[in-house]
């Protein structure tokens, strides 16, 4: 299946929710590679649009993570926690640090 790309005239956040999507079932992405993506945005913008969708989202959020292969702390503990819980119900697995093996579930667009 070929990656969709939003049309420019996209709205910012549209276009990073756009390639959210897409992370298949039991992968994950990094902040920056989905700002990569976007072009014309930071990995920190991408945090930003994540934070801003509504509870009932249709955006698979919990799997887009940090570089380190880390859920970024947010909700005073409680994201964060749902958001494992959420990558653990699609068998994506943590180590005895918290970490995710980026090398093993971390999407790789090419195979896309």
């Amino acid at each position: 299946m070929a990656l969709l790309h939003p049309g420019s005239d996209t709205p910012l956040y549209e276009q990073i929710y756009c390639y959210v999507r897409q992370i298949p079932h039991g992968n994950v992405a990094t902040y920056g590679q989905i700002a990569r993506l976007v072009g014309r945005c930071s990995a920190q913008m991408v945090g930003f649009a994540l934070a801003a969708l509504k509870d009932k989202s249709n955006v698979p959020w919990h799997r887009v993570i940090n570089r380190m292969g880390k859920i970024s702390p947010h909700g005073y503990g409680l994201g964060t926690a749902i958001q494992k819980e959420l990558l653990l119900a699609e068998n994506v697995e943590f180590d005895f640090e918290d970490v995710i093996d980026l090398k093993q579930y971390q999407w790789d667009i090419e195979s896309n």
